[in-house]
């Protein structure tokens, strides 16, 4: 009867809801936390709550009808899925695409990368306390959106690619203004690096945090500068070379521990070798048509399938289309890299400090959107 008089044994893990709307998940997601006071126990990582059927759509639509679609998935790499889309679908219809729209889909393509990084490089600093590093980093920004809304319309969501080409040609000024831009950014390194890569708490707040290894980045498939930032050189630009990359120099940034601040390393090196890519494209720009005047409106590719993956700026996108010979997709899907790089912050955030994971996150450089769909 003694045993009935034993004290219960409590359990000292609770949960916690990091969002939705937390404002470091940027975006709505829901992470569940189970803590043992302020250490991680356990990551359980909920989405669905963006779900908008753009893969259902797809097999909906004209081949054509689908491309504005594609850059409300991933909304920071809006180009680059277009971009992305448009090579899927020649190489399955055999387009042939004239050298300069080549060229200028490189230039638009890396323009976005950067307004991506720099984005990134705002909020995650923010998330961190520091504000002003973000009015830096926009104002950037903001040329690179006045840039890309000449020659697209749009300053965001882009749909500017064109099967065989892309639906305007660069003019003087754009050049101009994109060679400015080009000077401008090399000019603010400085600033970024006195602001923020030389500042003692980001360095505290960052370095050995969020350690991801080479084993968990396999495991879960992650890809982009989250890889490449745990020492694998690994980029589609370079691996699986599409458009001119392979005619272009640019190096591909690694880092060496994998933690929150490679990460940071990687990506602020990636914005410079982008310029030096821009720089390069403008420099052999040809002359030319800037679209294939031949591609039909209504698309009929012959029957089969094609996977096509390339490099947006959070990693390794593909597009799996199968084509059973008509107007429409039979089948569409989209690998997006934010699905691997946010699960593998169930291990990552195992045994950490809940503030921790704030920078962790926050490093991986997540858009929900494009996980959801």
């Amino acid at each position: 009867m003694a045993e009935q008089f034993l004290e219960p044994v409590v359990e000292n893990v609770y949960t916690l809801n990091l969002g939705p709307q937390h404002p470091s998940t940027h975006g709505v997601l829901r992470v569940v936390l189970d803590l043992d006071g302020e250490f991680i126990v356990r990551t359980d990582p909920v989405i669905g709550y963006g779900h908008r059927g753009h893969e259902k759509m797809g097999e909906n639509r004209l081949y054509k009808q689908f491309m504005p679609n594609t850059s409300r998935m991933d909304y920071l790499s809006g180009m680059l899925y277009n971009h992305g889309y448009v090579l899927a679908v020649e190489k399955l219809a055999g387009i042939e695409v004239p050298e300069r729209a080549k060229y200028i889909r490189v230039i638009c393509s890396e323009l976005n990368r950067i307004s991506s990084h720099l984005l990134w490089f705002g909020t995650y600093v923010m998330d961190l306390g520091g504000f002003t590093p973000f009015l830096y980093a926009f104002d950037d920004r903001e040329q690179i959106l006045d840039i890309l809304d000449r020659v697209s319309g749009s300053r965001l969501t882009y749909s500017y690619c064109r099967f065989g080409g892309v639906c305007q040609d660069l003019d003087s000024v754009f050049i101009d203004m994109t060679r400015a831009f080009l000077k401008r950014l090399r000019s603010r390194w400085s600033d970024y690096e006195n602001l923020v890569t030389k500042n003692i708490i980001f360095i505290h707040r960052t370095r050995d945090v969020g350690v991801i290894s080479l084993e968990q980045a396999r495991q879960f498939g992650v890809t982009g500068p989250n890889l490449r930032a745990c020492g694998v050189a690994f980029d589609m630009r370079r691996a699986e070379p599409y458009e001119v990359y392979d005619r272009l120099d640019f190096e591909i940034p690694v880092g060496t521990k994998g933690d929150a601040l490679d990460r940071y390393y990687v990506r602020m090196i990636e914005m410079e070798q982008s310029c030096r890519i821009i720089e390069q494209a403008l420099d052999q720009l040809p002359g030319g048509a800037f679209l294939n005047p031949k591609v039909p409106d209504r698309l009929r590719p012959p029957k089969g399938d094609l996977y096509f993956g390339f490099e947006s700026a959070r990693g390794q996108t593909g597009y799996y289309i199968v084509s059973d010979g008509s107007t429409m997709p039979y089948r569409l899907h989209v690998r997006v890299p934010s699905f691997g790089n946010l699960h593998v912050l169930v291990e990552a955030f195992q045994g950490t400090l809940l503030a921790d994971a704030i920078s962790t996150m926050g490093s991986v450089d997540l858009v929900i959107p494009e996980i959801d769909r």
